[in-house]
């Protein structure tokens, strides 16, 4: 995805392990960290903020933090205990290059570190630091994409109905995509009102982003999305493919989209941005 601040975030976040403890260490995390990839979750939070009428720079340390837990994620999931996966982002998984403990650690080490992070940033107030922490630490816990993570391993080899299927897809997605609506709306200072609203928006998003996830699993391939396609029928997890077929899904993808658009235009006038974001979304290849 080209987008106005994926050069911002990724400058941001070359600076983040400059001086090592542990070089290994922080050669392992910094190979994930600047993989690439998309950058939606950070590219979300400051497009929020943006839409809401705020610099977008005073939510650089949200984005990192959170980019930095959806990475540990990332190199936890490839690990051979989990879904043993060769490649993530076009390049070896980091337990491939580094080998399986290190990996853990250097995914232990960015999770911790993300609320350093944010807990470090002197351009916000204490009470805002506070509120970004406790959202995005319920978004990566055991109530959260951690908890949802459970529950897709749970659900493997079973037959869920629909609402069990997206009871995963919230957590286990959902919910730190929502994190990124919600940080931008704290440091905004926005009121219960508009924070209900980028609730709703965030929910829809995170969906939208699983549903097209899963269509992309079956029709994209290593070359397009960077990672083997095709591992969620390995691992028979439980997808909107699985459960709907191709085309049902895809419908159901269309419907979340339009559901999301609707909530961008109830909350601002200024939203050509989101909407551009919402249609990459739906149309991206990887």
């Amino acid at each position: 995805m080209k987008h106005k601040f994926i050069e911002l975030i990724n400058d941001y976040m070359s600076h983040l392990y400059d001086d090592a403890l542990s070089a290994e260490l922080d050669a392992a995390m910094n190979y994930s960290l600047s993989a690439g990839g998309k950058r939606i979750r950070p590219v979300l939070l400051l497009t929020t903020l943006e839409m809401c009428g705020e610099k977008a720079a005073s939510g650089l340390s949200a984005a990192a933090a959170i980019e930095m837990i959806h990475t540990y994620s990332l190199i936890h999931d490839d690990l051979p205990a989990m879904d043993d996966d060769d490649y993530r982002r076009g390049k070896l998984t980091n337990h491939r290059v580094y080998g399986e403990a290190t990996a853990i650690l250097a995914g232990d080490g960015l999770l911790t570190d993300s609320f350093y992070h944010v807990m470090s940033d002197e351009t916000l107030t204490a009470e805002v630091k506070v509120e970004l922490v406790r959202i995005i630490s319920r978004a990566a816990g055991s109530r959260g994409m951690v908890g949802g993570q459970m529950l897709d391993m749970a659900a493997e080899h079973r037959q869920l109905t629909r609402a069990e299927m997206e009871e995963v897809h919230l957590h286990k997605t959902g919910d730190l995509i929502r994190a990124c609506f919600l940080c931008a709306g704290v440091i905004a200072r926005l009121d219960d009102t508009a924070m209900a609203q980028l609730h709703d928006l965030g929910t829809k998003v995170g969906l939208l982003f699983q549903i097209k996830d899963d269509i992309l699993d079956v029709e994209g391939s290593l070359e397009e999305m960077g990672k083997t396609a095709g591992s969620d029928a390995q691992n028979d997890k439980a997808t909107y493919v699985t459960l709907l077929g191709l085309p049902a899904a895809k419908q159901a993808m269309t419907d979340v989209y339009h559901e999301a658009v609707e909530l961008v235009s109830q909350l601002t006038e200024n939203c050509t941005s989101m909407m551009e974001l919402l249609d990459y979304i739906v149309a991206r290849t990887k």
